[in-house]
C-alpha cells in the first residue's frame, strides 16, 4: 500500500481542514503519511480545532504556515486561490457542527470559504460521539454533504471521547491516507482518452431579450463530464447557458450560447476525441430573422418563422472515424423506445441514453434521473431512478464495455 500512496500522491496539493474535534490530536500523523507519500500539504484550521492541536506543531510537519481566518489584519488568504490550488481537499476531522456548515452553504470560517470555492475532490472524515452520528439531523447533512459529491471516509467503531464504545470515531491517519491513495490509482481506464461532453440547453436569439430555448440546467452532462474526468480521461465540456458548472477543475469548460455555437466548438474538438457524449439539449430550430432591437408589442399578433438548426450528433457521426465512441441523449415524450432506436440507427450513435418525461424525478431541472441504454448490439439496459451521479457512472461503464468490444474487435 506504501508504494501505491507514493506513486499517487507523489506532487498532489492537498488542503488539509482541521475542525474542532478531539481528533484533531491526530493530525499531525495525518500530515506526516501525507508528506512522505509525496504530497505538498497545507493546513487549515477552524478556531475551536486550536483548542486540541496546535498551528505550530502542523506547520512543523507540513513545512507550510498553517491558516486559520480569511484575514490576519495584514494579509489576505485568499479561500479562492487555496480552492483551485488543490488537487484534493481533506476535512479531517468533520465536527457535526462543521459537517452542518458544510451541508447547508454557512460560511462563516476559512475552512467553509475554501470548501465552498474548491473545485477539486473533497475528502470527508467525521468525528463526533455515537449519539450525535446517529441524530436525524447528522443523518441528513451526511445525506446533502453526499449529493454534492463530497467523497464520505466512513467512521469507525470504538472508544469514544465520552468514554462510551461505539460509531462515530475518526478514521485512522493510515486509513485517511489509503482512502485519498486509492481514489488517485483505482478507476483511471480512461487515462490517455481524450473526451468531448455538451451539456446544458442553447438559447435562440429573437431579438437582444428574447429567446427560444428550453429547461435544461445541464446537470446530467457536467455529471458524464465529471465522471469521465474521474477516470482519467481528459474531458472538454461544452456548455450551453446554465448556471451549473463542474466542480472539478480537471474538466476543461467551453461556454456557448447557441446551436450554431455549439456546433463550431464541437466540429473544433471532435476530430481528435477519442469518445463524445452528446447530453446537450439543443435547439431543433432557430428563428429565420433575428431582430437587431427589442420587438415593441404593437401588434395584435405575430408570426415567427423558423428554420433548423445544425443536427451537431448526425453531423459528428458522419464524420466518425473507427475507434471513436459517440454517445446521444434522447428525451421522449411517447414510443420512446423505438424513437431512440430510430435515432441511434440514423446518427450513427454508439448509445443513445434515453430519458423519458414520464418518468417522475427524471428530467429537467432534477438531481435524480431514470434512464434506459439502447445499445446496437443486445436489448436496452433499463436502470432505476437514481442521483445522476449514479446515472453518469453507469453511462461511463458502459462506454466501456462498448471501447472493450470495439478494441476486440
Amino acid at each position: 500500500m506504501r508504494i501505491i500512496q507514493m506513486k499517487s500522491l507523489s506532487g498532489k496539493k492537498i488542503v488539509l481542514a482541521v475542525t474542532g474535534s478531539i481528533a484533531a490530536y491526530k493530525t499531525p500523523q495525518l500530515v506526516r503519511l501525507l508528506v512522505k507519500a509525496g504530497a505538498d500539504v497545507k493546513v487549515l484550521m477552524t478556531a475551536a480545532a486550536a483548542g486540541f492541536v496546535t498551528p505550530l506543531s502542523l506547520s512543523t510537519v507540513s513545512k507550510n504556515a498553517v491558516l486559520a481566518d480569511v484575514s490576519d489584519g495584514a494579509t489576505w488568504n485568499n479561500h479562492v486561490e487555496l480552492g483551485l490550488w488543490a488537487d484534493a481537499m481533506i476535512v479531517a476531522p468533520c465536527s457535526a457542527n462543521s459537517l452542518a456548515k458544510l451541508a447547508n452553504g454557512i460560511c462563516d470560517n476559512l475552512v467553509c470559504a475554501v470548501y465552498l470555492s474548491a473545485r477539486c475532490p473533497v475528502f470527508i472524515a467525521p468525528a463526533m460521539d455515537e449519539d450525535m452520528w446517529l441524530h436525524p439531523a447528522t443523518k441528513w447533512n451526511m445525506i446533502k454533504v453526499r449529493q454534492y459529491g463530497n467523497h464520505i471516509i466512513p467512521v469507525g467503531n470504538g472508544e469514544l471521547a465520552s468514554g462510551l464504545t461505539g460509531e462515530g470515531r475518526m478514521a485512522e491517519p493510515e486509513a485517511i491516507t489509503a482512502h485519498v491513495a486509492a481514489f488517485f490509482t483505482e478507476n483511471k481506464q480512461m487515462t490517455g482518452l481524450r473526451a468531448l461532453v455538451t451539456a446544458g440547453p442553447t438559447f435562440e436569439r429573437i431579438d437582444p431579450v428574447r429567446f427560444i430555448g428550453n429547461f435544461s440546467t445541464g446537470k446530467m452532462g457536467i455529471a458524464v463530464a465529471e465522471a469521465l474526468a474521474a477516470r482519467g480521461a481528459q474531458v472538454t465540456l461544452i456548455l450551453g447557458p446554465t448556471s451549473e458548472r463542474p466542480q472539478s477543475n480537471a474538466v476543461k469548460t467551453i461556454l456557448v450560447e447557441s446551436a450554431a455555437d455549439l456546433y463550431r466548438e464541437c466540429a473544433a474538438v471532435f476530430p481528435i476525441a477519442d469518445i463524445a457524449v452528446m447530453a446537450a439539449a439543443v435547439a431543433d430550430y432557430r428563428p429565420q430573422l433575428k431582430a437587431d432591437e427589442k420587438i415593441k408589442k404593437d401588434r395584435a399578433d405575430m408570426q415567427l418563422a423558423l428554420v433548423k438548426t445544425t443536427d451537431t450528433l448526425a453531423a459528428l457521426g458522419k464524420i466518425k472515424r473507427a475507434g471513436q465512441t459517440l454517445i446521444g441523449f434522447a428525451l421522449e415524450t411517447n414510443n420512446e423506445l423505438d424513437n431512440a432506436a430510430d435515432k441511434l440507427e440514423r446518427k450513427n450513435a454508439d448509445m443513445i441514453v434515453l430519458n423519458s418525461l414520464r418518468d417522475a424525478g427524471a428530467g429537467f431541472g432534477y438531481d435524480t434521473n431514470k434512464i434506459t441504454l439502447v445499445l446496437k448490439n443486445g436489448g436496452p439496459v433499463a436502470l432505476p431512478l437514481q442521483s445522476k451521479k449514479d446515472a453518469a457512472e453507469a453511462i461511463v461503464d458502459q462506454i466501456l464495455k462498448l471501447r472493450y468490444v470495439e478494441e476486440a474487435v
